[in-house]
């Protein structure tokens, strides 16, 4: 390192592309979790919506807001938003119906709180909505 200025962006030059993407996309993902998680508190315990309808709408938002996050930030794409929009909401309606499997499974069937049903749910979805976006949806800015 003799000659070369210590920094955060050096530090980040040790990072390979993946795992860099890995935490981008996870930060991304916290961002999602507030707007999800908001709305669909909002949705259910204020305006009384059905859990599942309030989960689609938070999810949906959250859908939106990471797609642009990911592509212009997480993965830096710059391909047309079209057919990859598209291929994002397919991945995430995958991630939705896994998401409500699992609030269902652990909500209904083994009675645990809602909102902790719906963070282990994230949780595990997480590694399909990362592996689907890395290799599938934004997979045309790799090297």
């Amino acid at each position: 390192m003799p000659g070369q200025k210590f920094s955060f962006s050096y530090l980040l030059s040790l990072v390979p592309e993946r795992l860099l993407s890995l935490i981008k996309f996870g930060i991304t993902g916290a961002s999602g979790l507030v707007i999800d998680f908001s709305l669909t508190w909002f949705f259910k315990d204020v305006l009384h919506f059905n859990k599942f309808l309030a989960n689609g709408i938070g999810f949906t938002a959250a859908v939106i807001s990471n797609y642009f996050i990911n592509k212009l930030w997480t993965f830096k794409n710059k391909d047309k938003i079209g057919k990859q929009l598209a291929a994002f909401i397919l991945v995430s309606l995958i991630g939705l119906m896994l998401n409500s499997f699992f609030i269902y499974l652990f909500n209904s069937q083994l009675l645990l709180n809602f909102y902790l049903s719906k963070a282990i749910a994230v949780v595990l979805v997480f590694f399909w909505n990362f592996s689907a976006n890395y290799f599938f949806v934004f997979k045309t800015s790799k090297t």
